[in-house]
């Protein structure tokens, strides 16, 4: 099962994320919470995110969601960080909450990676209020 990284400057909002996709998604294992810095602080730390995409990964790669800019960063420095470690791994566009439930049901219907960041990046498009 595609597993899925949730990268965030708060620790409190990637948990929380993390806890809404295993309601969700209950039968997935896969989702891994790499929110804050170790001592708690607000931040992203690239060797944080890489032992969590190792954390997620069961071989059917991994897909990472990031909340802000340097999160992006950070999550890239974490992807350049397992080069050579044979796991594949990419950051999907999408907003991170949205996109981390729309990312983890498709992942727990066994949809492969390319079907789980599609499914996350339409989250970008869809319309919360009609009017």
């Amino acid at each position: 099962m595609v597993g899925l990284v949730l990268v965030s400057h708060s620790r409190k909002i990637a948990d929380g994320i993390k806890d809404l996709t295993d309601q969700i998604a209950s039968g997935h294992k896969g989702i891994i919470a790499a929110g804050g810095m170790e001592d708690g602080e607000i931040g992203t730390d690239a060797v944080r995110i890489s032992e969590a995409i190792k954390a997620a990964n069961d071989g059917d790669g991994v897909v990472l969601l990031a909340d802000l800019g340097s999160g992006i960063m950070s999550a890239e420095t974490a992807i350049e960080l397992l080069d050579g470690e044979g796991i594949d791994v990419k950051l999907a566009d999408a907003p991170i909450v949205e996109g981390a439930i729309a990312a983890a049901v498709t992942a727990a219907c066994g949809q492969n990676m390319d079907a789980v960041i599609a499914a996350a990046e339409q989250t970008r498009t869809v319309k919360k209020i009609n009017s």
